[in-house]
C-alpha cells in the first residue's frame, strides 16, 4: 500500500541513534544512511518497500509534528512490542501508552505507543492472538 513514510527530525545524529536501535529491535534493515544530506532509510528484511525514512525536512523549515499523525509498525509477536517500547524509551522516546491489549480496536490488538525525540508519534502493534504470537516467536 505504501511506497514510503518520511519523518522530519531536528537532530539527525540523535534521531539516527534512536531509529537504528528501534529498527534493529523490529528486525528492519538499513537501506541507506547519508549524513551529508542528512537522511536514512530502513525496510523489511529482504525487501525494498515500503521504506521508512528520517531526515531534515526538504523545505529547509524547522521540523514540526502533525497533530493526529502516527506511524504504526507491525510486530510478529507481543515480546517484540514490549522490547521495541523499552528500546524507544531507553533511547530518548517518551511513552504515550504502555504495551498492552487494546480490545477497543480488536480482541487481539496488542500495542504500545511512544514519541521519538522529535515528538513524532509511533505505534508498535501485534495483531495475532497470544497463542499464535508465541508460535511466531519460536519460528522467527
Amino acid at each position: 500500500m505504501y511506497s514510503h513514510i518520511f519523518f522530519g527530525v531536528t537532530d539527525f545524529e540523535r534521531a539516527l541513534v534512536f531509529y537504528n536501535s528501534l529498527m534493529s529491535c523490529l528486525g528492519l534493515e538499513t537501506r541507506f544512511c547519508d549524513r551529508n544530506r542528512p537522511w536514512a532509510g530502513w525496510h523489511s528484511a529482504g525487501g525494498t518497500q515500503p521504506l521508512f525514512l528520517i531526515g531534515k525536512p526538504y523545505n529547509e523549515q524547522p521540523h514540526s509534528c502533525g497533530n493526529g499523525s502516527m506511524v504504526a509498525f507491525q510486530a510478529n509477536n507481543r515480546a517484540i512490542v514490549d522490547a521495541a517500547h523499552k528500546t524507544a524509551l531507553i533511547n530518548g522516546g517518551i511513552c504515550e501508552g504502555k504495551p498492552g491489549l487494546r480490545p477497543e480496536y480488536h480482541e487481539n490488538y496488542y500495542g504500545a505507543y511512544f514519541r521519538d525525540p522529535d515528538g513524532n508519534k509511533i505505534c508498535i502493534a501485534c495483531h495475532a492472538p497470544e497463542s499464535e504470537a508465541h508460535v511466531l516467536v519460536n519460528n522467527v
